[in-house]
């Protein structure tokens, strides 16, 4: 039996749309009442094998919007501090056209439809770029508006692990605490998670079929 995963466009791989790992900081849960504080957006290509990777990441702080909520707690666990006089922050709307520019020059080049959201836990990250959208009333957001990938079920289905940090290690990949909740690192990890668990199914299923057993190291395209 045989798969048809030999597709070299990654338009051609997922259906037209082009997969972007999100990772947003923020004041708290609630996507309408607490702030958003970073973001960070990596999207993902596709080499001449037909194997996934990722690109560099592209983040920005972003200015709380007025009256937005910020819980304590929430600066405790990501470090952020909003009064930071070198933060360096955007406007939520300044910060979208930053993050999304080069989300729209990679669908162009990949030939995508629309970008797909991948996060950890995605439909979090997707509720608050949504709602920073409404916010800001911005027409052109080249991201699918509900679905997403979210690499909680992959990793859990690859690897068992459902938490970030044991997944990325189940994963081969090092996870350095001290780094954590950064938007920067946490989508990092992300991308290079996604990555593994889409190459990996790649891999074996260009065995399928075949009576030899693959050998299964890293999957992250070398150079």
């Amino acid at each position: 039996m045989s798969f048809p995963y030999s597709v070299r466009r990654i338009a051609e791989r997922f259906r037209g749309f082009l997969p972007v790992v999100v990772d947003v900081e923020t004041g708290g849960f609630d996507s309408e009442r607490d702030a958003l504080l970073e973001i960070a957006v990596i999207t993902i290509a596709m080499d001449d094998q037909g194997f996934v990777f990722p690109q560099p990441v592209v983040s920005t702080h972003v200015e709380a919007f007025p009256g937005a909520n910020i819980e304590p707690r929430a600066l405790e666990i990501t470090g952020i501090d909003p009064d930071h006089p070198f933060r360096n922050a955007l406007e939520e709307r300044a910060a979208l056209d930053y993050v999304f520019a080069p989300v729209r020059k990679a669908l162009k080049a990949a030939e995508c439809q629309r970008a797909i959201l991948v996060g950890h836990n995605a439909g979090f990250d997707l509720s608050f770029l949504n709602a920073a959208v409404r916010r800001t009333g911005y027409k052109r957001n080249p991201f699918h508006p509900f679905s997403n990938f979210d690499t909680v079920t992959l990793a859990g289905l690859a690897f068992g692990q459902t938490v970030l940090a044991r997944a990325v290690a189940a994963s081969g990949t090092v996870w350095d605490p001290s780094l954590a909740h950064s938007a920067v690192y946490d989508t990092e990890r992300t991308a290079e998670l996604f990555c593994q668990i889409v190459n990996r199914w790649k891999h074996l299923s260009d065995f399928a079929g075949s009576d030899e057993v693959p050998e299964y190291e890293s999957v992250l395209p070398r150079d």
